[in-house]
């Protein structure tokens, strides 16, 4: 149970707003995550709206069976929630209604969650294929084919996608908190830099870290660890450390925790990754994309739109309405910008993230409940 997915939230409104739960059971209150509310809206709203969401968005309620793609009696009993308020759930790619207004008469088709129409988008339709968002937080996606495989490791089981009448197709996520986030809070909290474009020529003022380790647990640790106790700390503190090493040792952060989740999704899955597409704000940082290369190992490869996640919702929407015959026509329009290749020798990469494992754990614990 976790208040991160919507189960529980609807809960709160229903036990909480007045009213509320006696409309609901009446069929007067309807539920729906971002994508059904603008469905709704687009297609007609209180005028004949459609009322759908896809498996990607429903698994991410609580409240959907991943085995059968329905929603879980079990679940909607133990947290109170009427079946009549949820929307049908449809695959990510079909023709779910038709516009009105200024959308009239357009197919309105595609819908997929944040994450999973960036795994979409970037081609990764192949079992053991991941890729990696790096924005205000990070998060990993790994296609686990099309069977779900639980985790033991902290991460969330999910829906990666699902085109048409063919089998739903499952993904590993590990989500980070904090990546992105951090160099706005070395930019407005700390005034280190005046815009995040900075940190990169900031942090290549130093030639390493100068030994600290910065874990930006502002709000708890995310995958694998999810300690909501947990606080940001920096660790290895010196008079010798500068304002340029604690910019890098905030990049590295970035890549330390993506590794964390990665050797998760391998642990789960038994299928090692070979190689990282990664898409978001942050990888045009160079800096940082090559010390990700370095600490994983593997190449690290940003496509030539790095906007995957509504590349993979126009790519959905294109399979349902036939611009697109099928989902291995889409690999071919897929291409790669630029990759960052290992440089770092084994032994170095094992000691920088030991470091990073020992400097986590002195943010457990920090708030009592």
């Amino acid at each position: 149970m976790a208040t991160y997915f919507s189960g529980p939230k609807i809960k709160w409104i229903l036990d909480n707003v007045p009213g509320a739960r006696a409309k609901a059971e009446k069929g007067e209150l309807y539920f729906g995550n971002m994508d059904t509310w603008i469905i709704w809206n687009v297609t007609g709203g209180v005028k004949g709206g459609v009322h759908v969401t896809d498996v990607t968005n429903a698994s991410r309620t609580m409240l959907m069976n991943l085995a059968t793609l329905n929603w879980d009696e079990e679940n909607l009993k133990l947290m109170g929630i009427p079946r009549s308020m949820l929307p049908d759930i449809k695959a990510s790619s079909e023709v779910y209604g038709t516009g009105v207004g200024a959308l009239a008469g357009v197919p309105i088709a595609g819908d997929l969650g944040d994450q999973q129409a960036a795994l979409f988008g970037q081609t990764c339709f192949s079992a053991g294929e991941a890729k990696n968002t790096y924005g205000t937080g990070c998060f990993m996606l790994l296609n686990t084919g099309t069977k779900p495989v639980p985790s033991k490791n902290g991460l969330l089981t999910t829906l990666g996608y699902k085109i048409g009448k063919e089998p739903a197709v499952y993904a590993l996520e590990g989500s980070i908190a904090i990546t992105g986030a951090l160099v706005q809070w070395l930019r407005d909290n700390l005034g280190l830099i005046q815009k995040s474009s900075d940190i990169e020529a900031l942090a290549n003022t130093v030639e390493d870290n100068g030994g600290i380790y910065f874990v930006p647990a502002f709000s708890g640790l995310f995958a694998p660890y999810w300690k909501s106790d947990a606080r940001g700390v920096i660790v290895g503190m010196t008079r010798y450390v500068n304002k340029g090493h604690i910019a890098r040792a905030a990049l590295e952060a970035t890549a330390y925790q993506t590794r964390e989740v990665l050797e998760a999704m391998n642990k789960d899955s038994g299928v090692p990754l070979t190689a990282l597409k990664v898409d978001g704000g942050m990888v045009f940082n160079n800096t940082l994309m090559q010390f990700q290369s370095d600490i994983l190992g593997v190449p690290v490869i940003r496509p030539k739109v790095a906007e995957t996640t509504a590349l993979g919702a126009a790519y959905a929407a294109g399979l349902a309405v036939g611009f697109w015959g099928k989902v291995e026509d889409l690999r071919a329009n897929w291409g790669v910008d630029k990759t960052w290749k290992p440089t770092m020798d084994s032994a170095k990469r094992a000691k920088l993230f030991d470091g990073w494992l020992e400097a986590v754990k002195r943010t457990f614990g920090w708030v009592k409940q």
